[in-house]
């Protein structure tokens, strides 16, 4: 593992609990949900309730649970409108964990670059057509 100092891991984590609304849920293995903290809400998740089949509370989990060994990661994932997140699911000894990692500016500057590669390949593909066309904002 990297030597990484100290400062700098409190630093990531600070920035990503307070910057990427970090949250979390933990799942026991027969799907029932044991605990959860973070920043749920801004993920759209709310009135939870423990000891109950999580894919009743939470519906896009369905069929992702329970996980096997290997963990999962789902990136850009459309929560609701405007919240998109990073939702990364890996097993542990105490059940199956949830995170949820905001990601709308990924999202956004993925979008600008996808916006970017069509207009040039627009461009290649109809130049005089394209040339011709008012300025773009």
């Amino acid at each position: 593992m990297l030597d990484i100092p100290h400062a700098v891991i409190l630093y990531i984590l600070n920035f990503i609990i307070e910057e990427r609304s970090l949250a979390y849920l933990l799942v026991k293995k027969d799907g029932c949900l044991v605990a959860w903290g973070g920043k749920l809400s801004e993920y759209g998740i709310t009135n939870l309730s423990q000891e109950i089949s999580v894919c009743e509370q939470v519906f896009f989990l369905e069929g992702l649970l329970p996980l096997d060994d290997s963990p999962l990661f789902l990136p850009l994932i459309k929560m609701e409108v405007g919240i998109c997140a990073d939702i990364h699911i890996f097993p542990s000894e105490e059940g199956d964990w949830i995170l949820f990692i905001n990601s709308i500016l990924d999202e956004k500057h993925l979008a600008v670059m996808q916006q970017e590669a069509n207009y040039s390949s627009l461009l290649q593909e109809n130049p005089d057509k394209l040339i011709n066309q008012p300025p773009r904002d």
